[in-house]
């Protein structure tokens, strides 16, 4: 008797938790709870897209260049002005001095990037460190990739991993830690000794370090502290990030990646044969965008931590134990003290309970993880100021209705 090999497409469902027991597919939670908020017409606070655009003069940039004609192929690459605005945005903020020629590929936003670097990076018997909850496309690529996805459990209520436990979920076989900070889902923001534990770590087990920083000037307290620039990371870490989250134009799919010229040439190899490049027109935007003066950056999450605050105190009246973040679009909530100890179900109920659409933390997690996690949900709150108001005052009225 012959045992089947899951086929490609398998691995990645199963890695997104999308494959069940019996073989068949389901839905992404984000396509399901989007299709209940649509049918009974509750706000959407589920999937993390901003419901108005970023600024207008980054708009006006794409409307020039695609009145300019630039609406062919861009480089592989990406555009040297976007790779050169990229290099600047590194350096400004962080120190960091990327070659743009060398050290830099534009992306189709950073979900291409993680799947390039992963599909690059790792192979069948090669595990991938992730902390968990991780976000869905993680367990995809690299379940796609055929590696093991090993995981070291954030802990509520401040999402800290747990050193000990982060240590034993190294092995000979870790060839990529994949971190996500600030991270999606949980809002945590990892301060430096944290970052500078997983660097060790990676150096004694020799792996790459992936970071995914798409939140990067989303934070409302410590700055973030980009991976590559803490002492022994920069020859071993591929740095990720987007336009989408810093700029609300989620849409337009532009990301990057830079790093050590022989990981990113490796990456640049398969991410040729996926996309090969996109969004011309957009690039030339973005890089006017990463010009933006400091006050543009602080104004923005200045008023995502207002938008933060509105939606916890509506979840606080409630009657959820919120979990405030130090960074992201997301709050995440405990529904325990409400007597339920089920989140999926909550989340399929509050649409028709309350009029607001929300996501199960469990389904980030492995079955060990998604126990840990049962009650907990997620909302997003980049949302305009009056919808999130609305939401808040919906959710206030959550214990009544149970």
């Amino acid at each position: 008797m012959t045992t089947s090999v899951p086929a490609p497409w398998q691995r990645a469902a199963s890695g997104a938790n999308l494959l069940a027991a019996d073989g068949t597919l389901g839905v992404t939670i984000f396509e399901e709870m989007t299709s209940l908020a649509v049918r009974t017409g509750a706000i959407n606070l589920g999937q993390g897209f901003p419901d108005e655009d970023g600024p207008a003069e980054i708009k006006a940039a794409a409307q020039a260049a695609i009145a300019a004609g630039a609406n062919q192929y861009a480089p592989g690459k990406g555009i040297l002005p976007l790779r050169e605005a990229i290099a600047a945005h590194q350096e400004r903020f962080y120190g960091l001095t990327p070659d743009p020629e060398t050290e830099i590929i534009v992306t189709t936003g950073a979900t291409e990037a993680i799947a390039a670097s992963l599909l690059a990076l790792v192979e069948p018997g090669d595990e991938v460190l992730t902390f968990e909850p991780f976000y869905d496309s993680y367990g995809a690529m690299i379940g796609l990739a055929g590696a093991t996805h090993v995981t070291a459990p954030l802990l509520a209520p401040d999402f800290m991993p747990d050193m000990a436990a982060l240590e034993a979920a190294f092995s000979s076989r870790t060839k990529v830690v994949l971190i996500n900070n600030p991270h999606n889902p949980t809002g945590a923001v990892f301060p430096r000794d944290v970052l500078q534990c997983v660097v060790d770590l990676a150096a004694r087990h020799d792996a790459v370090i992936i970071t995914d920083e798409v939140y990067e000037h989303l934070t409302f307290g410590d700055r973030h502290i980009p991976v590559a620039s803490l002492p022994g990371a920069a020859g071993r870490t591929v740095t990720i990030s987007s336009a989408g989250k810093t700029f609300s134009f989620t849409g337009w799919k532009i990301g990057w990646l830079s790093g050590p010229e022989h990981l990113v040439a490796a990456i640049r190899t398969v991410k040729q044969f996926l996309t090969y490049s996109s969004g011309t027109p957009f690039q030339g935007a973005i890089a006017v965008g990463l010009g933006l003066p400091d006050a543009f950056y602080t104004g923005i999450s200045e008023t995502l931590r207002h938008k933060r605050d509105i939606l916890s105190d509506g979840l606080k009246a409630a009657g959820l134990d919120v979990f405030t973040p130090q960074g992201t679009y997301f709050v995440n909530v405990d529904t325990a003290p409400l007597g339920i100890s089920d989140s999926v179900d909550l989340a399929r109920r509050l649409p028709e309970l309350v009029g607001v659409a929300a996501i199960p933390v469990p389904v980030f997690c492995h079955p060990e993880g998604a126990e840990r996690t049962r009650s907990l949900l997620r909302f997003a709150f980049c949302k305009k100021t009056e919808v999130l108001e609305e939401a808040a005052a919906r959710l206030a009225t959550l214990r009544d209705r149970l």
